[in-house]
Formats: structure tokens, sequence, C-alpha cells
């Protein structure tokens, strides 16, 4: 017997063990659900603020990565313009320069025209005394001028062609950042062909043990130090005609507390019929009551647009016990969600397995005791069947007798009435209205007078 005190009223009763486990088994369902919906509410929490702070954190990535892209493309715009700007500030430089040496020759050209013409007059005045000295002046003077105008038109080539040089590395320069540009973004978009074509030529199965393959990585790398004792593998075994694919198994002194069986299910974005996570409810079912497995769990990248399947763990145990269906990203928090819920219930089930041993005896007194009650009940039940039988047979006796005795009683009184018919027969009746023997009768009573009453008329009466 255990004592438990009430939490309200504060008065202490006892139980017996077998209602003592009862209650403990009652408690434990109540916490363990508690517990499970409050890690999952949790979890949803969580997992939504972790979501918003993954698409934020997303969000701003994208935004820097676009900054960034369009200060880059800012700065090479800006290059670009500052080299157009160059290449049209040396232009005008060089057009100034050669309109300026277009000046000075125009200049130079109108001085020596004007010197020309000076000399003409002097020469004029003069053309008497020196025409052979003015002669030979005007051809020097023609001579450098003709030189000076030379020097100028190379000089003038020489600005062209170093504008022409400067505008050509620029445009080279414009072009090869644009080639490079180019290349980069053909290589990116070769990338995104060739992952296209990859999720195009994967097959199913090929999708599917993607998906296996990324939690048992998951597993294997980030949770096996935390369960180092758990057994996390392939279902291999499809002896009754089906099978799941892993089957995660925990033990706590070498008793088995948790286990679930996992369902991984992917398809092919082209896929031309899109099935539902609904569709494999059932089997999921049979494969864990086949293995024997407590939980099941369907980790599923189908209907990939669902407000439902997307917002976190989504709870189907109100189509079979025990069953949920989660995103890869909530594999982890669902062994772990399960896991602690699941070690709460060994002290309890220890618990138990203490008052169930202790009510052993107790048990088998009363398995003896209705042994008993029920041996009895039935020999009892017969000796009363036999008994009922046996006053049925002496009622039926009694009513046969009864029968006899009345017969008896009517012999009896037919006997009476013979007797008193006997006793009223007198030779005087037998004689009446018979002539013949009245008179042998008055003869025999004559003789009778005469001899001894034992000799007379032997037979008769007197």
């Amino acid at each position: 017997m255990r004592e438990l005190k009430c939490p309200k009223c504060g008065s202490v009763f006892s139980v017996d063990e077998a209602d003592y486990a009862s209650i403990v088994s009652q408690v434990r369902g109540a916490e363990f659900e508690a517990e499970v919906t409050r890690r999952i509410a949790e979890l949803h929490a969580r997992q939504e603020a972790e979501r918003k702070a993954r698409e934020a954190e997303a969000v701003n990535a994208q935004q820097r990565a676009l900054f960034q892209k369009d200060q880059a493309l800012n700065q090479k715009d800006g290059e670009i313009s500052r080299l157009k700007e160059q290449l049209a500030a040396m232009g005008e430089k060089k057009q100034l320069e050669i309109h300026a040496a277009l000046q000075d020759k125009d200049m130079e050209i109108t001085r020596l025209s004007a010197a020309l013409r000076e000399g003409r007059a002097a020469l004029e005045n003069v053309r008497k005394d020196s025409a052979n000295a003015l002669e030979v002046a005007v051809l020097k003077e023609r001579q450098k001028t003709q030189a000076a105008l030379q020097d100028k038109e190379t000089e003038i080539a020489g600005l062209k062609s170093a504008a022409a040089l400067s505008k050509s590395a620029s445009e080279l320069r414009e072009k090869s950042l644009r080639e490079e540009y180019e290349v980069k973004l053909k290589v990116a978009q070769e990338q995104v062909d060739y992952y296209k074509d990859l999720k195009t030529r994967m097959s199913t199965k090929m999708v599917g043990e993607t998906l296996e393959q990324h939690c048992s990585t998951v597993f294997n790398g980030e949770m096996r130090p935390l369960f180092p004792s758990a057994y996390f593998e392939k279902d291999n075994d499809a002896s009754g005609g089906s099978k799941g694919d892993f089957i995660f198994r925990d033990y706590d002194d070498g008793q088995e507390y948790i286990s679930i069986m996992f369902e991984m299910k992917n398809e092919m974005d082209n896929t031309a019929v899109k099935h539902k996570n609904e569709d494999f409810f059932r089997k999921l079912d049979a494969d864990r009551n086949a293995k024997g497995c407590e939980y099941a769990v369907l980790v599923s990248l189908l209907e990939p647009d669902s407000e439902l399947y997307n917002g976190g763990i989504v709870d189907v145990s109100y189509r079979y016990p025990k069953m949920y269906v989660i995103r890869p990203q909530f594999f982890k928090a669902m062994i772990t969600l399960l896991v602690n819920a699941a070690r709460k219930t060994i002290e309890y089930q220890r618990e138990l397995a203490i008052a169930r041993s202790q009510s052993v005896d107790v048990t088998n007194f009363e398995n003896q005791l209705q042994a008993f009650r029920d041996g009895f009940g039935r020999n009892y039940r017969l000796a009363s069947e036999k008994f009922k039988a046996a006053i049925d047979e002496i009622d039926k006796s009694i009513a046969h007798l009864q029968k006899i005795k009345e017969a008896l009683i009517g012999s009896e009184n037919n006997l009476r009435l013979a007797n008193d018919k006997a006793e009223g027969l007198t030779i005087k009746k037998l004689t009446r209205g018979n002539p013949t023997m009245k008179a042998k009768s008055d003869e025999a009573r004559e003789a009778s007078s005469q001899t001894p009453a034992d000799t007379a008329f032997p037979g008769f009466l007197p």
C-alpha cells in the first residue's frame, strides 16, 4: 500500500500498487503529452524566428550583393566615364594645341607676308641697288618659313597619333572589361544550366537517395556524439513486403526507451504526377508497426508551397498515432525533442516495474482466489443441478405413489362395498322370488332343527 496526499484538501489516503501504477501511467501520459505539446510550440516559435532571421539575412545578403554589384558597375561606369572624359579632354587639348599651332602658323604667315610686303616695298625702293641681295634674303626667309611649317605639321601629326592611341587604349580596356564580365556571366549561366540539367536527369530514386544521404550525414556528423549508444541505420528488412528508410533506437542501461521509423520523400520539379504527403501515411504506419517502432516521422520535400508543412513540425496523430511530418531542416530538432520527452518517462517506467513486481504475490493470490471461486461455483452449480434433478424425480415418484394410493383407496372402497354386500346376503334374500330354493331352504331349516348344526345343509349359513 502507498499513501498519497491530495493537493487540494491535504487529506492523506492509501491506494494499492495496481491503483498507484494506474495513476502513475495516467500522470506520465498527461505529462508526456503536455511536454511534447510545449516543446513543439517552443520549437515552432524558435523555428519561425530562425526562419524570419534567415529570410532577413538572405534579403540582406542579396541586397548587399546587389549593392556590391551596383557599386562595381558604378565604379566601372565611372572609370569608363573618366576615361572618356580624359579622352575628350585630351582631344580638346590636342585640338586646342593644333588650333593654337595653326594660329601661330597663320600669324607667322601673316607676319611673313607683312615682312614680304615690306621687303617688296623696300625692294622696290632699293631694287635697282640691291636686287640680288633682296632676292637672296627672300629665298632664305621662304626656306625658314617652309621649315617652320613642316615642323608644326609634324608636331600636329604626332599629337593626333597620341590621341588616337589613347582612344584605342581606352576602347580596348573597356572591351576587355566587358568581355571579362561576359565570361563570368557565361560561367555562372553554365553552372546554372548544369545543375538544371543534373536535376532533370536525376531519377526519382536518385532524388530520394540524396535526401536520405543528407539526413544520414546530419545524424552521423552532428548528432552521433550526442547519442553514442543509439542505433541509426537503414531499414533493409523487406521480408514483410515493405520497409522504411531509417530506424532510430536509443537505450538507457540496456533498455530501449524510444524508437522512430523514418521515411524520406522527395521528387523532381518536372514530375508529371505530384504526390502528397498523406499518400505515404498508411505505408509509414504499417512499416512502423511491422518493425515495432513507437514513433513515425515523414521527412518530406513534397508540397513545397504548403504553408502547413513549411511552418515547422506537423502532428498528424489524428490520422495515425504518434506520427509527424517535417522538412529536412527540422530533422535534428525532431529527434532531440522526442528523445528529451521520452527520457522523462524512464523513471516512471522503472517505478511502474517496481510496483508491478511488488504486486505479483497479490495478483497470484487474487488469481488463486478467483480460481477457487470459479471451481467452487462450478461444483455448486453442478450439485444444484443434480439436486434439482433428484427433487424432480422424487416429485415424479410422489405423484406416481399418489396415483397408486388413490388406486388402492378405490380398491378398498370396492372391497368394503363387496363386504357390505356379502354381509347383507341371507337365505331369505336368495330365495326371494324363487319357490324352489325357498322350499329347499325351508326343508333345510327343518332338518337343522332335528340334526346338529354342523351337519345340516353344509355350505349354507343358518
